[in-house]
């Protein structure tokens, strides 16, 4: 997926020397981070590898990455937070299948239809720039805006709130994966935004899908993704499970 660039300037330039550079240099900071934020909506084309241990293999349904990974290639560490003293790895809990649409963009329009039909519109205040691994692919996260989660509540407020990633076309259908999780949110305290729980996050979001979204549920998958003996790492009260939904 591309982006256009408008190569028409607007407005009158800076006079002046000084004012000229100035000017020259914030076009070009402009570019750049457009640059950025449109490489963030394009597929990662090229094969990504992960070590076996890390991929998880659902029945009838294409490879998944275990983890939703951060934009260095790490797995993501929710807002960098302690849990007991670890850290807090951010798994795969949600697998969506488009069984009815004809393409790729189409399947990402129908998600974005039932997700804010579900209740869990795309809405500002998260943080954003991460990756998705299915089929062999990594995959830049859904919705694509600067600071965009699909979520059921305003960030201001304790929410459930996630990131899908996709699709990859399978027999199956069109599949996503999402990683989706519940903050507890105290804007007197510090930090603010605290982590609350996966499985409740989990668990809402397939709900609405099914009763608002037009999902059907499909069983769980089992990721291998919960980690609870580890004495650096953590994923709260995540049970290794996804759920999976499908949208005739």
């Amino acid at each position: 997926m591309t982006d256009k660039i408008d190569s028409e300037a607007k407005g009158p330039r800076p006079a002046g020397a000084l004012s000229r550079t100035l000017y020259a240099l914030l076009l070009l900071c402009g570019f750049v981070g457009f640059a950025a934020h449109a490489a963030d909506k394009r597929v990662i084309a090229a094969p990504a590898s992960l070590p076996a241990s890390e991929i998880a293999a659902p029945p009838g349904l294409p490879e998944v990455g275990k983890w939703m990974f951060d934009r260095d290639g790490s797995i993501a560490h929710w807002l960098g937070q302690m849990v007991g003293g670890k850290k807090l790895h951010e798994p795969i809990n949600v697998i969506l299948i488009d069984a009815g649409s004809a393409s790729p963009d189409q399947a990402r329009a129908r998600l974005t239809k039932a997700a804010k039909a579900a209740g869990y519109p795309v809405r500002m205040g998260h943080s954003t720039g991460y990756r998705g691994f299915i089929g062999g692919e990594l995959y830049s996260q859904l919705p694509q805006g600067r600071d965009d989660a699909f979520s059921n509540r305003i960030f201001e407020e304790t929410n459930n709130h996630g990131r899908i990633f996709g699709p990859s076309a399978s027999g199956s259908g069109y599949v996503f994966i999402g990683a989706f999780s519940r903050e507890s949110v105290d804007l007197v305290r510090d930090p603010p935004h605290r982590y609350a729980s996966f499985n409740r996050a989990r668990d809402d979001v397939a709900r609405a899908l099914a009763d608002r979204g037009g999902f059907q549920h499909s069983g769980t998958a089992f990721l291998d993704n919960a980690i609870s003996n580890d004495p650096h790492v953590t994923t709260g009260d995540h049970d290794g499970h996804a759920v999976i939904l499908t949208l005739k």
